[in-house]
């Protein structure tokens, strides 16, 4: 592949009661160096995923972490990389939110009580602890299309749903021992801080999530089955970080298979195995339109840039 855009995607809890007076700074200084992607701001940190050249990216991680503005809330901040030959991302957006991963549980947070922090290396002795009960923490779509051996899928369409899932289906006395991972590891660091909070005392998350996972343990010795869902146009990544086999679909954003797109259900931009026949009469005329731009965008050598439809 080639490497023209390196893409950054970072997180960091920590108390940041001024963050709404960060927002036009920061979206500036990336629109400055043609910086895209979203980045989330809230009192309780910063999180997102962006994309430039090598040079841009690499002075926006510099500017959050020296300069004065940010008081050196981010002097500790990673970060995860990955390359791609397009950009990944079509515009810059810096939000402000209430947090930087919904939970929805008011007082939940790392920066009062969190997990254990598990290094990838060490992961794999972890969750093969028969006592230890392994939870995904990501979304049903994005277990779909892999995941760790033996790992529960509470089946949640949004984060939002997993603390009431934790609280139908675990029972302090039963459960001594829980490990909980995602993608990049903010939700599971956060989820830690919410089984801790529910009175869970014995609690760890993979450190990095799957991404430092799959870029550090060797594929021969690895755990993890099938591919990692990423929030970015190459849908899923490998062992490596390589960009995986999956597509997606646009209309309601599931991630698609080969055998998914050859099905007579399938029509891309419109609809998949998945969404077929669920969409409304004018849902379905703005998904045709749309993707009737997106064919006109491309004969002109363009990339389209329509209103977000999910």
């Amino acid at each position: 592949m080639q490497r023209t855009y390196l893409t950054t995607a970072m997180y960091y809890f920590v108390s940041l009661p001024h963050f709404k007076t960060l927002r036009e700074p920061l979206l500036n200084f990336c629109i400055s160096k043609n910086i895209k992607g979203t980045l989330l701001l809230a009192d309780e940190g910063i999180n997102g995923t962006v994309a430039g050249s090598e040079k841009s990216t690499i002075e926006l991680l510099d500017y959050l972490k020296t300069d004065p503005l940010f008081e050196g809330h981010f002097k500790n901040l990673s970060h995860k990389e990955s390359w791609s030959d397009k950009h990944p991302f079509y515009r810059m957006k810096v939000k402000l939110k209430k947090e930087i991963v919904t939970l929805g549980v008011p007082g939940v947070s790392p920066t009062k009580v969190v997990g254990k922090y598990v290094k990838p290396q060490d992961w794999n002795k972890i969750i093969s602890d028969p006592e230890v009960v392994l939870i995904d923490t990501r979304n049903d779509y994005e277990y779909a299309i892999g995941s760790f051996r033996n790992a529960i899928n509470p089946k949640t369409n949004s984060f939002r749903e997993f603390p009431e899932y934790v609280r139908t289906h675990f029972d302090l006395k039963k459960y001594k021992k829980v490990a909980m991972f995602c993608t990049g590891g903010i939700r599971c660091e956060k989820a830690s801080s919410f089984m801790m909070s529910e009175g869970f005392d014995e609690v760890y998350h993979l450190e990095g999530g799957i991404l430092k996972y799959l870029e550090e343990v060797k594929p021969d010795e690895s755990l993890w089955q099938g591919e990692c869902f990423v929030f970015d146009q190459r849908v899923a990544i490998k062992h490596g970080l390589e960009v995986g086999d999956y597509d997606q679909c646009y209309a309601c954003r599931y991630p698609l298979s080969h055998d998914d797109m050859k099905s007579d259900k399938y029509t891309p931009g419109i609809s998949c195995p998945h969404c077929f026949n669920t969409h409304t009469p004018e849902k379905l005329k703005s998904l045709t339109e749309r993707q009737r731009q997106v064919i006109l965008a491309k004969k002109r050598g363009e990339e389209h840039i329509g209103k977000k439809l999910v």
